[in-house]
């Protein structure tokens, strides 16, 4: 029942997890192309907001509860391939993660030097990963 019970709030997770990976990749984008101080300020507001309230609270649930589900199961998991990528995937997700908050903290010091031309193919990364994970976790090509 534990299993279950931590495989849902893991779902739960990864969704409020993926809503930021997904927003906050594109609020670099219209923050790049912001010109005047008033709208500046306002994006470096939701952005840290949006990074702080619901990001980083997410991908603490997700590794806990993940590694709460990998400890009840941890032979069938490491005997599967699929599952090795699904970390590997995992672990691309979490350097993203890393690399947002780096441009945070740039756009936060007013010392951003990408254009909007960079963060758009940049906001992409989530959903490439996010496709891969989930057919790791429902096919399960590698059995």
């Amino acid at each position: 029942m534990i299993y279950l019970w931590l495989k849902a709030f893991h779902l739960i997770a990864i969704i409020c997890w993926f809503a930021g990976l997904f927003y906050l990749p594109r609020l670099y984008v219209y923050h790049s192309d912001a010109t005047d101080l008033v709208s500046s300020e306002r994006f470096k507001t939701m952005e840290r907001k949006l990074h702080n309230i619901i990001m980083m609270p997410s991908v603490a649930a997700v590794l806990a509860t993940g590694g709460g589900l990998f400890a009840l199961n941890s032979p069938v998991y490491l005997a599967n391939r699929w599952f090795l990528v699904k970390m590997a995937a995992i672990g691309c997700l979490l350097c993203f993660h890393a690399r947002c908050t780096w441009h945070m903290w740039q756009f936060r010091k007013d010392a951003n030097i990408f254009s909007r031309r960079y963060f758009i193919p940049f906001n992409e990364i989530p959903s490439v990963l996010l496709i891969c994970i989930i057919i790791m976790v429902v096919v399960k090509p590698y059995q």
